[in-house]
This record gives C-alpha cells, sequence and structure tokens, in this order.
C-alpha cells in the first residue's frame, strides 16, 4: 500500500489546485513570492514548529526563526537536512538558492548565506508556505 506522502511529487496540477489557496498555489507550485512584510509569519514568535502546508512535512522550528529584518519569516536552520531540498535559482537576473520541500517539492522560499551563528544562513520562507503548530 503507497503512503499518500510518498507519491506526492507525482500529485497532477488538479490536486494542487484544490488542496491549495490560489495565494499558495501562485507560491507553492509556480514558485512566486509574497509581498515582503506582508505574511501572517513574519513576526510571528510562538514556541512551535511551522510545517509545509502543501503536505505538512515539519520544516523549520521556533527556536531557529530570527527577525532577518527582510520582511519573511527567517530561520538559521530547517529542523533536518534531509526535510528540505536547495536548488540553483537563475530567475530574476539573479544566482539565489531555492528552497524546496524535500516530500512534496513545494517552493517554500531562498536561502542566503547572510544569517547568524551557528550556521551562518537565512532561509527566507514565504508564510503562505507554512502552517504553525504550537507546542
Amino acid at each position: 500500500m503507497t503512503d499518500e506522502k510518498t507519491d506526492l511529487r507525482d500529485k497532477p496540477d488538479s490536486y494542487w489546485r484544490e488542496k491549495l489557496t490560489p495565494e499558495q498555489y501562485r507560491i507553492m507550485r509556480q514558485g512566486g513570492t509574497e509581498r515582503a512584510f506582508t505574511g501572517m509569519y513574519n513576526k510571528h514568535y510562538e514556541e512551535g514548529v511551522y510545517r509545509c502546508a502543501a503536505c505538512e512535512t515539519v520544516l523549520f522550528d521556533s527556536g531557529t526563526k530570527y527577525d532577518s529584518g527582510s520582511g519573511w519569516p527567517s530561520f538559521w536552520e530547517a529542523v533536518a537536512e534531509d526535510v528540505v531540498e536547495l536548488k540553483t535559482d537563475l530567475s530574476h537576473g539573479m544566482v539565489r538558492t531555492e528552497v524546496l520541500c524535500a516530500t512534496c517539492g513545494a517552493h517554500l522560499g531562498h536561502v542566503f548565506p547572510d544569517g547568524p551563528e551557528p550556521t551562518g544562513q537565512r532561509f527566507c520562507i514565504n508564510s503562505a508556505a507554512l502552517e504553525f503548530d504550537a507546542e
């Protein structure tokens, strides 16, 4: 028997259009972004975990969230290396590193090498790509 999460990358476009809001679909399936300082989790600092809004995989812990001043929720690391995939993004005339959910392939945001210690990374993630579970 196949677990739904094992075949999420093979789901048709119609599945994602039905499951996600139009804004989530634009961001998570089409690689869009929300405007800076508009996302519900930008200034959110409750304790808990942040899950992928498409497949519910736990991605980030509130203990690694910080205010980067960028206008998007920022984390200095994911909960584990294998929950996210990193991919070179050459769009918009820039070289960036895209962050994808390793379970479903959803676009989450980008990671930059200007974050705080101990990792020096800034995972800049769209609020629309996340769901929060309080501890």
